[in-house]
């Protein structure tokens, strides 16, 4: 496996064609093992993997201390090459209840202070708010971020999860690198709007669901428990005829998977990857042995009759039940 590097954008890094999310090392999807989590990033690190992506909300402020330690005691190569994308904004309550989102200057550049002084590091390489605040201007959110650009304290300003009249709006103000939203073989609501958007400004993807939490992974069954802290025990994707239905799709994508002598992950990362130079998937391994997996993607070919049968197979608005529960479906911009 050769590690390749992808542009984040016109005005962002070049990056690995790979990201880590690292989310689920902390938060949503249950336990986690904070050494084999370390052990995770240092060999995403070693592997030769340069984005590592975060958010201040992921089990409020555990993820980036997790992220800061990792780096710590990586060896000081490693940690230079590292890449740290930050999302901020989401307000959680102590009981982890979800309150809305922060955009205001003043609560921009308050969430980069802590971010900062929790991951370890002098400057953070990509920020952005995770939603959109429906009551402050992206213009205002975004020219903070420009401030701390300006400042030193921000390298790149990335966007999450907006459509395409935001996307627009935000870089009208200030040079935007990179958007991050959900794109998957059963999540491709970016190919109409937002993704030719993008193009046309020179605007990157980090692609995030990938593997659309595990359940186009190969390795989820219907007959898994879930924990009542997993977020996929809410996700109308993972409950009942919906579930079957879907676990159908990665049935027949299983099949074209294995006549090429791969895996099921390792074919809908390769998908990924395939939609262009511009895309970067994160994947969300919390472990060394599933990190291995989906680095297997990239000696993965997808030639035209491939991706012709993996069109027939999971064609486009094929998935069934929304991405998210409807309170959460309400943030996101179309």
């Amino acid at each position: 496996m050769t590690m390749r590097t992808r542009p984040l954008g016109t005005t962002g890094p070049q990056v690995s064609a790979l990201g880590l999310g690292c989310m689920g090392m902390s938060a949503l999807y249950g336990e986690a093992d904070r050494t084999e989590s370390v052990a995770t990033i240092h060999a995403a690190l070693e592997a030769g993997v340069t984005l590592l992506d975060t958010g201040d909300f992921y089990a409020m402020g555990h993820n980036e201390m997790l992220i800061g330690e990792a780096l710590r005691a990586a060896p000081a190569a490693r940690r230079e090459q590292a890449l740290v994308s930050v999302k901020f904004g989401a307000l959680r309550g102590p009981d982890g209840s979800w309150l809305g989102y922060d955009g205001r200057p003043a609560a921009v550049k308050s969430f980069a202070a802590y971010s900062l002084q929790r991951l370890g590091v002098d400057h953070i390489d990509v920020y952005r708010i995770a939603r959109l605040d429906p009551d402050v201007p992206i213009e205002e959110t975004v020219g903070a971020i420009a401030e701390l650009v300006e400042q030193g304290h921000v390298r790149h300003i990335g966007l999450s999860e907006v459509g395409a009249e935001t996307i627009r709006r935000a870089a009208a103000t200030a040079p935007v690198s990179d958007l991050q939203i959900e794109y998957s073989l059963i999540s491709r609501g970016i190919e109409d709007e937002v993704l030719p958007t993008v193009r046309e400004l020179g605007i990157g993807i980090t692609a995030y669901g990938v593997l659309s939490r595990g359940l186009i992974s190969g390795h989820f069954t219907a007959d898994r428990q879930l924990g009542a802290g997993d977020f996929r025990a809410m996700s109308p994707r993972f409950q009942g005829d919906n579930l079957r239905h879907n676990l159908n799709l990665v049935e027949a994508l299983r099949k074209i998977a294995e006549q090429k002598g791969v895996s099921v992950a390792q074919i809908a990362i390769a998908w990924v990857l395939s939609r262009g130079e511009d895309i970067v998937p994160l994947v969300g391994a919390r472990r060394r042995d599933r990190l291995t997996e989906a680095l297997g993607a990239l000696d993965v070919t997808l030639e035209p009759a491939d991706l012709a049968a993996i069109e027939e197979a999971v064609p486009a608005g094929a998935a069934a039940g929304d991405r998210y529960p409807a309170a959460q479906m309400a943030h996101l911009e179309s």
